[in-house]
């Protein structure tokens, strides 16, 4: 039997979708601002340009330029984009989790539960309307989610299966794949690491090149050295921004655990023990544990 993530509930597609949309926008309004106020830098470094009337062409595209910095920084404070993509974030992966351990009697679902459909539900509602209390907007409220079906019938049926069906689907479709998608993330990451790294060097080593030349009297001038500083100013936001380094040792180190916990459940875990290693699973690869592996990480 397969389990993908078409089998989940239909509020995981919506917020998974809602979180990959305000990412994007939360993403875009950042790097509007960075390269606008690089433009707005370059534009002031440039001669006055023509005029027209009592403007002068580059100056007031600096102008422009540092307005629109202002105005994506307004939009973005009032779309709350980062916030909402973090919150449905949070939702997505609770919601998968939840349906994850329900389908394989990982705690607190085990096969011993009494009325586990109703606990389901109970464990489901709580934690969202601990996210709602955060500021998440759940979608069931606008109606664009239909009430009820929060269990599948992919859901039901893994969950009738015996326990070696179980621990083979939950091995191969839950933790094989999660670990592949931490291996695939730490490879983009230090690729993008590397890339932003040798720019910064480079953007770094130019302002202080000319910066040395305008020491001694020669050189373009500290407009082009203060329009490098922008730009390398710009691309260490940017890496901050993305989080690359402390996302390769967070990403590495959840890689390593759920490598240790799949030899774990394919050897040695025994039935009894099964509910509790599933949920010792899913608190791995949950969003708080990679954001506190990333937070700590040296």
């Amino acid at each position: 039997m397969t389990f993908r993530n078409e089998d989940l509930p239909a509020l995981f597609h919506h917020t998974d979708q809602a979180a990959i949309s305000r990412q994007r926008e939360s993403v875009k309004a950042t790097r509007a601002q960075l390269l606008l106020l690089v433009a707005a830098a370059g534009a002031a470094a440039l001669p006055s340009g023509p005029a027209v009337g009592p403007l002068h062409l580059f100056g007031a595209l600096s102008t422009l330029a540092y307005a629109g910095v202002l105005a994506v920084g307004v939009r973005a404070t009032r779309r709350r984009a980062r916030p909402q993509w973090q919150l449905n974030r949070s939702a997505a992966e609770f919601i998968k989790s939840l349906a994850w351990r329900y389908a394989v009697h990982g705690a607190p679902f085990g096969k011993e539960t009494e009325g586990v459909e109703a606990a389901y539900r109970t464990r489901l509602e709580a934690g969202l309307a601990e996210l709602r209390k955060m500021g998440w907007r759940d979608p069931r409220a606008s109606g664009p989610v239909p009430e009820g079906g929060e269990i599948t019938g992919a859901m039901q049926r893994l969950r009738g299966m015996d326990y070696r069906v179980r621990r083979e689907t939950y091995v191969r479709d839950r933790l094989i794949e999660q670990r592949t998608w931490y291996q695939r993330k730490t490879e983009v990451s230090r690729r993008a690491t590397r890339v932003w790294s040798w720019t910064i060097v480079l953007l770094t080593g130019l302002a202080l090149l000319f910066a040395l030349f305008g020491a001694l009297g020669s050189g373009p001038g500290p407009r082009l050295t203060a329009l490098l500083s922008a730009a390398a100013a710009a691309g260490i936001a940017w890496n901050e921004v993305r989080r690359h380094h402390p996302l390769i040792e967070a990403h590495t180190l959840i890689e390593q655990d759920l490598s240790a916990m799949m030899v774990v459940m394919q050897t040695t875990i025994t039935e009894a023990q099964w509910p509790s290693s599933v949920y010792e699973t899913e608190r791995y690869v949950s969003p708080q544990h990679t954001d506190w592996l990333a937070r700590h990480s040296s």
